[in-house]
């Protein structure tokens, strides 16, 4: 009888524990890896739960990795749907994982987002995503070297954010529309070691700019101040200008002495969105896939 009810508790654990893996199991570190269904996936992260949806190449050995970050108020799934960057990336060898935020903790009427450095307090997201990273690059033998971030909107602003913070993890980084928050410009390091593209809208108004004077009255500071801080921390001293899509500009940074790139394009009429071909003149996904090609070969 004895036996008979350790391997019936045997059998409730073994069957709780199916479709988890489990990555770490303390506080504070990522655990309770879940396979939803398909190529959906579920996980905790100081006791928050996160989605995330992973797009594979043909090859997966080896192959660099694109976090997707999603603007407030959406999801990995909603984000996925609009720009399905997966598409061309997945075509060219880049495993993607679009992931999912979480609401802030000490806000009651906070939706789901990024804790980018602008709300006091909040979760620990640039701890969450570089314990993603490092599960995702062990788990899928995913390339160390070459693991990209790529935000929209507060998902942009994160991107900042981790490209302060987390170098270490990310090495190249893309911001479409996305600010650097005052709190993370007031604590910039003075040498970087990352490639850095931001795409900024001509008449967005979310991101502070020189170009049209709202960041006389902004709290953060204006983009093009911010992408010359990313140019001068990396040691890139020849930039270069061209036109591309339809009148918009893209200024493009290297320096002798750094492999590492800083691009900026400013998109002509351009608004607070992901640039469209049809509208824009330019396909930002596979823009953003060449400056990945360049900045990190």
């Amino acid at each position: 009888m004895k036996s008979c009810k350790i391997l019936a508790f045997l059998l409730l654990v073994s069957l709780f524990f199916i479709g988890h893996v489990q990555a770490y199991d303390s506080t504070g570190v990522l655990s309770d890896v879940e396979h939803v269904k398909d190529n959906r996936f579920s996980c905790r992260f100081d006791g928050i739960k996160h989605n995330f949806i992973l797009d594979f190449p043909e090859n997966i050995d080896g192959a660099p990795l694109v976090f997707m970050l999603h603007g407030y108020g959406n999801s990995a799934e909603s984000f996925r749907n609009t720009v399905h960057f997966e598409r061309e990336a997945n075509e060219l060898g880049y495993a993607v994982v679009y992931v999912t935020g979480a609401r802030n903790p000490n806000d009651p009427l906070s939706s789901v987002g990024w804790n980018s450095g602008i709300a006091a307090g909040g979760n620990d997201d640039v701890a969450f995503l570089v314990s993603l990273a490092e599960y995702l690059q062990r788990e899928y033998s995913l390339d160390r070297k070459r693991t990209f971030a790529v935000g929209f909107s507060n998902g942009a602003f994160m991107v900042h954010r981790l490209a302060m913070e987390a170098a270490d993890t990310f090495s190249a980084f893309v911001s479409v529309a996305g600010l650097m928050p005052v709190k993370i410009w007031d604590a910039r390091k003075e040498v970087n070691d990352i490639s850095f593209f931001q795409i900024s809208g001509e008449k967005d108004d979310v991101v502070p700019k020189n170009s049209d004077g709202s960041a006389a009255h902004a709290k953060d500071p204006a983009i093009e101040d911010v992408m010359s801080y990313w140019a001068d921390s990396n040691s890139l001293d020849h930039c270069v200008s061209e036109e591309i899509g339809s009148g918009s500009v893209l200024s493009k940074c290297s320096g002798e002495q750094s492999p590492n790139r800083v691009w900026h394009l400013l998109v002509k009429d351009g608004r607070h969105s992901w640039p469209d071909q049809k509208l824009n003149g330019i396909d930002t996904n596979r823009l953003i896939l060449a400056f990945f090609d360049e900045a990190v070969p």
